[in-house]
C-alpha cells in the first residue's frame, strides 16, 4: 500500500501516542492533581484518545462512572484544559504539546441500545431460523 491510501487506519505511532495520552490524563485525574470540585466528586473514565495524523490534536473520550454528571465533568475538564494541556505536554516527548478536546463517549449508550435490539423477541426469532430458509 502507498502512504496516500485512505484506506489504511492510524499509523502505529499515532495509536501509540494517543494510548499514551490517555494513560497520562487518567493518572492526573485519579490521583486529583487537576484541583476541581466537580473531577474530585465524579470519578472519570477516559476510554479513548484518538490523536491526529500530525499528533498536533487530540480528542478525549471521557465517560463519568455510572454516568452521573457528565455534562458537569465536560465542563470542569474543558475548564482545565490549559493545564492538562501542559502536564501531557510535560509527559510525553513531542515536538509540538498536543491540542486537547474532551467528548462524551457515547459508544457504550450505543451498545446498550444495540444489545436491547439484539434482545427484542421479533429479532431473536429470525436470528435463531434455521439456516436452509435462508435460501429461500
Amino acid at each position: 500500500m502507498k502512504k496516500g491510501d485512505k484506506d489504511q487506519g492510524p499509523s502505529v505511532r499515532v495509536l501509540r501516542v494517543g494510548e499514551q495520552v490517555r494513560h497520562i490524563l487518567s493518572e492526573i485525574i485519579a490521583r486529583g492533581d487537576v484541583h476541581d470540585d466537580v473531577l474530585a466528586t465524579h470519578p472519570v473514565s477516559i476510554t479513548e484518545v484518538r490523536m491526529s495524523p500530525d499528533l498536533r490534536h487530540a480528542t478525549v473520550f471521557v465517560k463519568p462512572l455510572l454516568g452521573k454528571g457528565e455534562e458537569a465533568v465536560l465542563k470542569a475538564l474543558r475548564t482545565n484544559t490549559a493545564y492538562l494541556q501542559k502536564t501531557v505536554a510535560s509527559k510525553v516527548r513531542m515536538k509540538y504539546a498536543a491540542r486537547l478536546k474532551f467528548l462524551a463517549d457515547e459508544s457504550f449508550d450505543e451498545a446498550s441500545h444495540i444489545e436491547k435490539l439484539l434482545r427484542d423477541p421479533k429479532v431473536a426469532r429470525d436470528l435463531s431460523a434455521p439456516e436452509d430458509q435462508s435460501d429461500v
